[in-house]
């Protein structure tokens, strides 16, 4: 860690020059002594690393001390940045790593592509946390513990220990054949085996994971987008799923198809709306689906649902048809 660490400093001399103790502390996630006794380190092995005093002093290295990654165009050395910014990486615990690689990219790029690449990423923006609407993303917390000991065992090729909280159940160990991770939309998943069926787990759901030493059961190659595709559609097609028949606002009609299982059928109407044959997960899922979109969408069947939202509706309406109660301290 401690070697990574003085790699780090050293890249983020070059990038931005004179930095002081306390900057290099915060981008490297430690203390101003740890940097201090880094710095020490980095001038015993004779890396040209000097101080300048006064209030805007600080650290830096003498001119010229670069290593050059040739052979990269100006496009190939933006595709890797902009690769780097997705959230992957944040889902499986490697950010910081990523953070740390990025940073020898961009001081490793011969000097006429690092400034031109570095402006060009001040261009584009990926994957920010709010969307236009200003609803925020969340990306799930998996514990860096956590997920090394998962990354540990999936390549590997190890049986791993994992201590799982499914929904509305108490957590239980199981001892699982890993197969390979998969994030989809902030959301991280580990693909597995256990006792030879097959198993998916969300990784914000493992509460604590241990790489064993026995190897994992499972076949040396595997095509991690068909097993993904497979088991979505298994999931699509079990539980208590219900069909539900909708009349849409067009302008809606990504917002109904973002919440749905599957579309079985669609087709316009007359007035210009559309009706579509939805499949819900179950029929909590549909009653909230449908709530959501308001007035933009009606359910045409089944009865239960239009039911449900009408009493739904008509509570609301009582209680804001009254008089607010007294304000309370």
């Amino acid at each position: 860690m401690r070697a990574d660490r003085l790699v780090s400093l050293v890249l983020l001399l070059r990038q931005h020059g004179r930095m002081s103790a306390t900057a290099l502390a915060r981008e490297l996630e430690v203390s101003t002594r740890t940097v201090l006794r880094d710095i020490d380190a980095l001038s015993a092995a004779g890396v040209p690393v000097y101080a300048e005093r006064g209030r805007l002093g600080g650290f830096a290295l003498l001119p010229g001390f670069q290593t050059e990654l040739t052979g990269l165009s100006h496009d190939e050395a933006l595709a890797l940045l902009v690769a780097g910014s997705r959230r992957g990486a944040q889902v499986f615990g490697l950010g910081p790593a990523l953070a740390s690689a990025m940073r020898k990219v961009v001081d490793a790029l011969p000097e006429s592509h690092r400034a031109t690449a570095a402006g060009a990423t001040r261009r584009l923006l990926i994957d920010p946390e709010t969307d236009l609407l200003s609803r925020r993303l969340v990306a799930e917390e998996v514990p860096d513990t956590v997920a090394a000991e998962i990354r540990r065992a999936v390549f590997a090729g190890h049986r791993l220990r994992i201590h799982y909280a499914a929904v509305d159940r108490t957590p239980k160990w199981r001892t699982v054949d890993p197969i390979g991770l998969v994030t989809v939309r902030e959301h991280g998943y580990l693909l597995a085996t256990r006792s030879g069926a097959d198993r998916t787990y969300r990784l914000s759901r493992i509460l604590a994971a241990r790489e064993l030493a026995e190897p994992a059961q499972r076949p040396e190659r595997v095509d991690l987008d068909r097993a993904w595709q497979e088991r979505s559609t298994r999931f699509r097609t079990g539980g208590d799923q219900v069909t539900v028949l909708v009349r849409v606002d067009p302008a809606r009609r990504d917002d109904l198809l973002g919440t749905a299982l599957a579309v079985r059928a669609e087709e316009s109407d007359a007035d210009g709306r559309l009706r579509l044959e939805v499949t819900f997960q179950d029929p909590r899922h549909a009653e909230w689906a449908l709530w959501h979109l308001g007035t933009h969408a009606e359910a045409l069947a089944p009865q239960w649902l239009r039911d449900s939202l009408r009493h739904r509706a008509a509570e609301i309406a009582t209680r804001y048809g009254a008089p607010p109660g007294p304000a309370t301290a």
